[in-house]
């Protein structure tokens, strides 16, 4: 099988409006023929690029609108390109939490991988770099609770902030997130401490 064909057959695999990269093609041949390959394929219509080395094969639903990825799937392809860490921005976890009212006027997450803008068409998709212990926990309930109290920041995060959280949080997420107090600014930690023991106190 050439190098084309397996491109065509692992492209038509995919779900609908599912975004990938170069990346998902390693071992079908060299590096520049992938490249070619894709650019080719580009230039046929086969496939879109809508992004540096990001590209998604073009689809319609059933009311003729062209089916696009779901922004959190763009990220995560793109933070897996980059073999990094990923997660919700730090305004619209707060937000899900009901800690802020405020509605993030770009989609954008954190990554612990470089930054990236992504633009499709009127929409645009950013991954913010931050240090890899804002991350530590990303991918689950505790990773988005770490990251609203990042965002929030010292003047708003209160041993109230935390409680909030634990009400919303399963008993083990809230554990996790207790669990990386090694992680934490000292800010936070004393706001957590003061959480727990006053939790404990009224338990």
């Amino acid at each position: 099988m050439t190098t084309t064909q397996a491109i065509r057959e692992k492209i038509t695999s995919l779900s609908v409006g599912e975004p990938f990269t170069p990346a998902l093609f390693a071992g079908m041949g060299s590096r520049a023929s992938i490249d070619q390959t894709l650019m080719r394929m580009v230039q046929e219509g086969k496939i879109e690029r809508i992004g540096r080395g990001l590209f998604i094969e073009p689809q319609n639903s059933r009311f003729g609108l062209k089916v696009m990825p779901a922004p959190e799937a763009i990220a995560q392809t793109i933070a897996a390109n980059d073999g990094a860490k990923i997660e919700v921005h730090g305004a619209e976890a707060a937000r899900r939490f009901g800690l802020s009212t405020q509605v993030p006027v770009h989609l954008s997450f954190y990554t612990s991988g470089p930054s990236h803008t992504v633009k499709m068409g009127k929409l645009k998709i950013r991954l913010q770099h931050v240090a890899a212990r804002k991350l530590a926990l990303a991918g689950r309930p505790a990773g988005q609770a770490l990251t609203a109290l990042w965002y929030l920041g010292r003047q708003n995060v209160t041993p109230t902030t935390f409680q909030s959280i634990a009400s919303k949080l399963p008993a083990e997420e809230f554990e996790a997130l207790s669990g990386v107090k090694s992680l934490m600014p000292a800010w936070m930690v004393e706001a957590l401490i003061a959480y727990e023991q006053g939790f404990a106190a009224n338990g």
